[in-house]
């Protein structure tokens, strides 16, 4: 790997924090017990540090540490919720809702349910990103049984109104579920104050490991109830099988006490390298759209449509800058993001649009050297762009007749 790249997509995944590969090291070599070997001290200490860290997650969320299962991470965990809660909930109902923004791991796990015979409503969300409360409410129905809305998008960032949301649902007697890979360990979450029922995380967006999340089930008020979608030894009070990865766990608690630890402070700087980035970008260039949420955003993450300028080529043009035009998941495809469509961003628009994570580890110095590169490679390009040449001659490209031949 090079040394001078500059790595700015930490809504994909982060570097795990040196402190946080510390506290996992003695856990590969000296401290390898298995967290189930009951037997002996190995298993004892290993039993401990999983306690340990469970307790760090509850605390990051407002919940109990029993409220708190270990999985592989967020997509294991989405589909934990959402399927394990229909399976165990058949006879409540089968309608389900979610927004037409979910990451993949929820759109189609709620998918999977349609082809089960379930029915879906996949609500649309304001230009901003942003569920409509009203339409939330009227989709509710005395067969739902799910809420599932995540708490802010991994593509453009817009945080959603949680409490208001968690609100809606209490009254109705229907369970709430979000994806908050995104914001725990970002911005304040708190599953009580918020009607929170059922909540995925994932330690990779927040500078731990990858290959270990949590899942959030609440204990009372209601009682959650899941059905497993693994079976095996019946680790995690049988809902998760399998030998727990108590490296990784100890990684999780760790990132999780050092995020709630520099939360503040991370915000007002992740604010401040955020908003540099974008006046001087838009100082610099003219055309250029901001895609979701500014008041309502995680910190760390803008996503920009540049005119009259191809993606992919502003992409492969930016090679000493780690940026990417879509969600990790998805981005091996040529199909304008679902998300930026969702938003009524057009499908020309969406293609020229790139997400940019901005992180712990990023300097004022290297937001400086994006800004410089993006602006010569984005002036370089539309000097190839006849487009460009017609708007800057004044012509209205809306109202051009173009001819086929």
């Amino acid at each position: 790997m090079r040394n001078d790249m500059i790595y700015m997509d930490n809504n994909a995944t982060t570097r795990t924090d040196p402190r946080v590969v510390e506290a996992m090291l003695p856990w590969f070599t000296e401290k390898y017990g298995n967290a189930h070997s009951r037997n002996h001290a190995f298993g004892w200490e290993a039993e401990e540090a999983v306690e340990a860290a469970r307790a760090s997650v509850a605390r990051a969320i407002g919940a109990d540490p029993r409220e708190i299962i270990f999985t592989s991470g967020a997509t294991e965990s989405n589909n934990l919720a959402v399927k394990g809660v229909a399976e165990f909930f058949v006879d409540r109902g089968d309608h389900f809702i979610t927004s037409a923004i979910e990451h993949k791991c929820v759109s189609d796990s709620m998918k999977s349910l349609e082809r089960s015979g379930r029915k879906v409503t996949f609500l649309g969300v304001d230009r901003e990103g942003r569920i409509d409360l009203a339409a939330l409410e009227t989709a509710i129905t005395d067969k739902t049984v799910l809420v599932s809305i995540m708490a802010a998008n991994n593509e453009i960032g817009t945080v959603q109104d949680l409490a208001a949301i968690g609100k809606i649902c209490k009254a109705r007697g229907v369970l709430f579920h979000t994806d908050a890979a995104q914001m725990v360990g970002k911005q304040p979450i708190d599953v009580e104050a918020m009607g929170i029922d059922l909540l995925s995380l994932s330690a990779h967006k927040i500078y731990g490991p990858k290959g270990v999340g949590a899942l959030y089930i609440r204990r009372s008020k209601p009682r959650v109830r899941l059905v497993a979608q693994m079976d095996g030894g019946g680790q995690e009070r049988g809902l998760r099988s399998g030998t727990l990865n108590v490296t990784g766990i100890v990684g999780l608690g760790r990132a999780l006490d050092i995020a709630m630890e520099e939360m503040e402070t991370e915000r007002v700087r992740m604010r401040a390298l955020r908003d540099r980035f974008l006046s001087r970008i838009r100082a610099n260039l003219d055309h250029i759209h901001v895609n979701g949420s500014m008041e309502h955003r995680i910190e760390g993450n803008l996503n920009i449509s540049f005119a009259y300028v191809e993606g992919e080529s502003l992409l492969m043009s930016l090679k000493e800058v780690a940026v990417s035009s879509g969600s990790a998941c998805t981005s091996a495809t040529l199909e304008p993001s679902h998300v930026l469509r969702a938003i009524g961003v057009g499908e020309e628009l969406a293609h020229t649009s790139i997400r940019f994570g901005i992180g712990r580890f990023n300097t004022e110095s290297e937001i400086d050297r994006v800004v410089d590169m993006l602006t010569e490679k984005v002036n370089r390009l539309r000097e190839m762009s006849p487009l460009y040449e017609m708007v800057k001659e004044g012509v209205d490209l809306q109202t051009v007749k173009w001819n086929p031949h």
